[in-house]
């Protein structure tokens, strides 16, 4: 009789083991596959005619959204490689929209939409033609304009440069990075002007210490009749990257025209950025993955952080038992960039028979 009552309080616990696996499995929103790419706030308007079509209104907030995001993702010399995608191949990829608002106003149609993208999708398009995306992280750098007219061997105060008061008027809403300019100092511009002849060498050590911020770029503008030289000295991770661009015949004199020298240079910094976040879509390293299911919310938490990840192409569970869930997860990059960005999560792994054993330090 006891052995009977024994036997059927295991089946209880293992039927209730069972079910909060089970309601792992088939409930978490997050299991079975990365996140999305939402553009938000995407803005179309038109006159409300005989001929209004709100369907191909909707198309073209899709087709904008869409370009947004390759905008944000995507180097600009990949950008031109889909100026071609075609609206079905867009909608194909669209995991939801919403529809934000819409309103009529003096015969005019604004719409406002909200567009999600399967990530995987949109990489899977990107890997067939030969594009390697980058994770759309916002960034800060501290901002050092300067100009020196050579002809006069004079370097202008940040106030008297129209570079420096209209840098940030024209930013660009997939635009990642965020320029920190510096504030107005006199002796930030004597410790310039003393070092006019080696400023490319100088380290402007002096004035990026008084900011909190340790990743900056120096841009210094040579010019010289109609011959403009920009020596760009990008500080990122420790490293000093060097870039010189060449332009002739910019008036500086002409808003439109300094503007398009703006969008230029943020179009080089933009795309170095990217450059340092790439992921190789190509490489598929396959894991498996084992994780203690005894508390659901540390469960809930892990699938939480692989529907977040970037980095993360796919994930599922493939089995489970009444000690562990074991996943099946696919990741754009190598072991040790795995390792890294989950200690990042503070989560490292132990390897035992070809199973990833998941600790969790926190």
């Amino acid at each position: 009789m006891k052995f009977i009552s024994k036997l059927y309080k295991f089946r209880l616990l293992y039927n209730l083991f069972l079910f909060l696996a089970l309601s792992n499995i088939f409930f978490s929103t997050e299991k079975s596959h990365a996140n999305t790419f939402s553009i938000n706030d995407i803005e179309i308007s038109t006159p409300f005619e005989i001929n209004f079509n709100k369907n191909e209104i909707i198309d073209e907030g899709f087709a904008k959204a869409f370009n947004e995001l390759i905008l944000s993702i995507a180097q600009s010399k990949d950008q031109v490689k889909l100026k071609n995608t075609s609206i079905n191949q867009i909608k194909g990829m669209i995991e939801t929209f919403s529809i934000i608002e819409e309103k009529f106003i003096d015969e005019i149609y604004y719409l406002t939409l909200n567009v999600s993208f399967n990530k995987k999708n949109i990489f899977d398009l990107l890997e067939t033609k030969n594009i390697f995306p980058s994770l759309p992280v916002k960034k800060d750098f501290l901002f050092i304009p300067v100009f020196i007219d050579q002809n006069q061997n004079q370097v202008s105060m940040f106030s008297e440069s129209k570079l420096f008061s209209s840098w940030n008027s024209n930013n660009k809403k997939h635009s990642l990075l965020n320029y920190i300019l510096p504030t107005q100092d006199l002796d930030d511009f004597s410790l310039i002007k003393k070092n006019i002849d080696n400023l490319e060498t100088y380290n402007f050590k002096e004035i990026i210490n008084k900011y909190n911020i340790n990743d900056h770029i120096i841009m210094i503008v040579f010019k010289e009749n109609n011959k403009i030289r920009v020596f760009n000295k990008i500080f990122f991770n420790q490293k000093n990257n060097l870039k010189n661009l060449n332009y002739t015949k910019v008036n500086f004199d002409d808003e439109e025209e300094i503007f398009k020298f703006i969008d230029n240079l943020k179009l080089v910094y933009e795309d170095f950025w990217k450059s340092q976040n790439q992921i190789n879509t190509s490489v598929k390293l396959s894991l498996n993955i084992s994780v203690d299911n005894s508390d659901n919310i540390k469960i809930n938490k892990f699938e939480k952080i692989l529907s977040n990840m970037d980095l993360i192409y796919n994930f599922s569970i493939y089995k489970f038992d009444n000690q562990n869930n074991f996943y099946k997860v696919v990741f754009n990059g190598t072991p040790d960039k795995f390792l890294e960005v989950m200690s990042y999560q503070n989560y490292n792994f132990e390897i035992k028979n070809k199973i990833w054993v998941l600790n969790d330090k926190s």
